[in-house]
């Protein structure tokens, strides 16, 4: 102080506090006879280097008060005192923010007196809520790994964990890493099942979470393989089982398609008699032969008659639109007898059979 101002408050210089948090900054002074000057009262908040600028925040000037001065706390910084003149420049900011952190002045004047006391505000965010889990496996005889961890919150934060359940004792066996929010038990037995809770802090707040745990028997790794392997095994199996039922059901479908669409050989036409005009002609042509014989020849005759006329093949039994008949060839007799064949002479029938 100057002269006769005399500033009282004694309090911390150095104060933390959560987000959305009030504080009160305390600054009390006493005037002395001679101070007979106005009374001018500053708050200011300092600035963190010499590149910017110090910010007024609140004055109280000529019995009244300005607290338009910084928009960012714009509302939310007030005197506490209704008359600031009677000894109390404290102030009150509400609502506060991270970005509020700094040192703020108060200068109290009074000509000639002058006093001033500075502050620090640290103002950090306290931790969410945690998340409190295992990690991996709980199985007897495994190292079983829980954690915990605050998504939020100004650091440095620690955590801690507990046993609220049976003994409260932590097993002994137990690791405990604060930074990261982990607990591991090694080699865990059935007694180590529990409630757990973990408590997650920084120097402005705490919050908490519980957890279950619960050790259980080892697995039966060869017997869970060799259910895998029959699972798969039966799956293949169903597999070609459907498979084959396809291929087989197609195979007789195409097979009925196919026997609806085959054509059938019709049955062949009955097998027609030797043409009748054939035996007509056959008939006049011997009667004109032996006609022209002599009896003596006839037995000749009726020989050579089964050596040249034979049963008549199926090449002439065929129908006439299978077997169209060949025009009958007309040899004269000189070239008969040229080509070495013999005239006969067909001596003729009645109808009777007997020859005429």
């Amino acid at each position: 102080s100057v002269l006769g101002l005399t500033i009282t408050s004694t309090g911390p210089g150095s104060i933390e506090k959560a987000g959305g948090e009030s504080i009160n900054f305390d600054c009390r002074f006493t005037l002395a006879p001679e101070d007979t000057g106005p009374l001018d009262i500053e708050w200011i908040l300092l600035a963190s280097d010499n590149r910017n600028q110090d910010q007024m925040i609140i004055v109280y000037s000529g019995d009244r008060v300005y607290e338009q001065y910084y928009p960012a706390m714009k509302g939310r910084v007030h005197f506490n005192s209704p008359d600031p003149k009677t000894g109390d420049a404290s102030i009150n900011i509400t609502k506060l923010l991270v970005s509020d952190t700094g040192t703020y002045l108060c200068k109290v004047k009074k000509a000639p007196g002058v006093g001033s006391r500075k502050t620090l505000l640290t103002v950090m965010v306290k931790p969410s809520v945690p998340k409190c889990y295992i990690e991996g496996s709980s199985e007897q005889g495994k190292d079983i790994t829980m954690k915990c961890k605050s998504a939020e919150g100004t650091n440095p934060i620690q955590y801690t964990w507990e046993r609220i359940s049976g003994t409260r004792i932590l097993p002994a066996t137990a690791l405990l890493d604060r930074v990261q929010g982990s607990i591991m038990i090694k080699n865990a037995t059935f007694d180590n099942s529990g409630t757990y809770r973990c408590v997650s802090e920084n120097r402005v707040g705490k919050e908490q979470c519980t957890l279950s745990m619960s050790v259980v028997p080892p697995s039966n790794t060869a017997g869970t393989i060799a259910g895998g392997v029959v699972g798969v095994l039966l799956v293949l199996l169903l597999l070609a089982v459907v498979l084959y039922c396809c291929y087989k059901n197609r195979n007789e479908k195409k097979y009925e398609k196919e026997t609806s669409h085959e054509i059938r050989e019709d049955v062949p036409p009955p097998q027609s008699r030797v043409s009748t005009a054939r035996s007509f002609v056959g008939v006049g042509s011997n009667r004109s032969s032996l006609g022209s014989m002599s009896p003596s020849n006839l037995h000749e005759y009726a020989l050579k008659q089964a050596q040249y006329d034979p049963v008549p093949s199926e090449e002439y039994e065929r129908p006439p639109s299978h077997a169209p008949h060949a025009p009958p060839s007309k040899v004269a007799a000189p070239n008969l007898s040229r080509m070495g064949g013999v005239p006969v002479m067909i001596p003729a029938q009645s109808r009777g059979g007997s020859i005429v």
